[in-house]
C-alpha cells in the first residue's frame, strides 16, 4: 500500500479520508461509517501520518491513531481554511483534500494531542463555566422584578425570610423556586471546585503557575490542562500569540500597522489573564498611593508607568500578555517562579 499521508474530514457518523502517497500526490479517496472508519485505520502502515482538524472528537481519534501505531496531527480549523480550492464550495471531499494540503504545507502547526485525563480536567472547567453563567442569568432575571437592587443586595434579600411576608403567595412562591435554583448552582458550582482543587492535588505544573501573580487555582488548572506541553510553543510569545494577547498586524512596503489584539485561540483562558490581571493592577495602584515609590518592585513601577501612558485598558491586556510569557517560561521550562530573575541578564 503506497499509503504516507492521509486527511480526515471527521463527523459524527460519516468520515472522509483523503489519501496521499509518499510524492504527495492524491491517490484515493474512501466515505465510511464510524465502524469502518475505525476498522480502515488498523489497515494502514506503521508510521502513516493522519491529519484532522483539532475538535472535541478529534483528541479520540488521536489517541486511536497512536494506539495503532499511526502518527496523528490535529491543525486548527483557521490554518485549513485557507487552504481549500473555492472557498464558496465546502463539502466533506474539498475539507478532507484542504486538511490533506495543510498537512504537508512547509511550516504549518500543530496541536499536541490532548490525553484522556487533560480532556477530564476540561470537562469539570467547562461544566463550571456553564453553571456560573447560568447563575449570573438567573440572578439578572430576578433582578428585573425586584426593583433591581445589587447581586450582593439581591442575595441577602433572597436570603431574608421576612422578605416573604410583604409579598402575595405567588410571588412567595416564584422566590423560593429562586432559593433553590440557586442553592443548586451554588452546591455544583462548590462541586466543580473541590474536583478542580483534588485535581492539583499532585501536579507539579499546576502548583508553579500558581505562584505567578495573578494566577489563581482557577487560572492554573484550565492552562495546565488546555496546554499540555508548553514546550510545543518555541518562545512566551508564541504563546501570548496563541492566547490571542498579541496586535494583529497590518503593514505593505516595510511599513507595519499593529491593531487590536487578535482574540484567537481559547477565550476562557484569555478572559482568566484578563481577570488576574485586573486583580494585580488594582493592587499595584493601591499599593503605589500608599507607600513611595522606592518600595514598588520592578515589575510594579512598570505597571504604574505603563497605566499612566496608555491607559487602564491596554494596561490590562499588557499585564495579561506578560503574565502569559511568565506561565510559559515556567510550564516550558519547568522552573519554579522567581520575580528576581532579571537581574540575571
Amino acid at each position: 500500500m503506497d499509503t504516507t499521508t492521509v486527511g480526515v474530514d471527521l463527523a459524527k457518523n460519516v468520515f472522509v479520508a483523503c489519501v496521499a502517497d509518499c510524492a504527495g500526490r492524491i491517490v484515493s479517496r474512501h466515505e465510511f461509517s464510524r465502524v469502518g472508519f475505525l476498522a480502515w485505520l488498523g489497515t494502514l502502515p506503521a508510521g502513516t501520518v493522519i491529519g484532522m482538524e483539532a475538535c472535541g472528537s478529534a483528541h479520540h481519534w488521536g489517541r486511536t491513531a497512536q494506539r495503532l501505531g499511526l502518527e496523528a496531527r490535529l491543525m486548527a480549523a483557521e490554518f485549513v481554511r485557507p487552504y481549500r480550492k473555492r472557498q464558496s464550495v465546502k463539502n466533506d471531499r474539498a475539507d478532507a483534500e484542504a486538511i490533506l494540503v495543510a498537512l504537508l504545507s512547509p511550516g504549518m502547526r500543530f496541536i499536541p494531542v490532548k490525553t484522556e485525563a487533560q480532556q477530564q480536567r476540561l470537562a469539570w472547567r467547562s461544566l463550571r463555566v456553564g453553571w456560573v453563567e447560568e447563575r449570573t442569568a438567573l440572578l439578572n432575571r430576578i433582578r428585573g422584578l425586584l426593583a433591581d437592587p445589587g447581586p450582593k443586595h439581591l442575595r441577602a434579600l433572597l436570603a431574608g425570610r421576612e422578605f416573604d411576608i410583604t409579598l402575595s403567595p405567588a410571588l412567595r412562591g416564584l422566590i423560593q423556586s429562586v432559593r433553590d435554583q440557586l442553592d443548586g448552582l451554588d452546591t455544583r458550582i462548590g462541586e466543580c471546585d473541590r474536583q478542580i482543587t483534588a485535581q492539583q492535588a499532585t501536579d507539579s505544573l499546576a502548583k508553579r503557575a500558581r505562584d505567578l501573580p495573578g494566577v489563581g487555582l482557577i487560572t492554573a488548572d484550565a492552562v495546565t490542562a488546555s496546554v499540555g506541553d508548553a514546550s510545543m510553543f518555541r518562545n512566551g510569545r508564541q504563546f501570548a500569540a496563541w492566547l490571542g494577547l498579541t496586535p494583529s498586524q497590518s503593514g505593505s512596503g516595510g511599513k507595519t500597522k499593529l491593531g487590536r489584539i487578535t482574540r484567537r485561540g481559547d477565550d476562557y483562558l484569555r478572559t482568566l489573564l484578563v481577570q488576574g490581571a485586573r486583580s494585580v493592577l488594582a493592587a499595584t495602584l493601591r499599593k503605589q498611593r500608599r507607600e513611595s515609590p522606592e518600595k514598588l518592585t520592578r515589575l510594579q513601577r512598570w505597571i504604574v508607568v505603563l497605566n499612566g501612558r496608555i491607559g487602564y485598558h491596554k494596561t490590562l491586556v499588557a499585564i495579561a500578555n506578560k503574565h502569559a510569557r511568565q506561565l510559559w517560561a515556567v510550564l516550558a521550562k519547568g522552573q519554579s517562579y522567581n520575580p528576581q530573575a532579571w537581574q540575571r541578564g
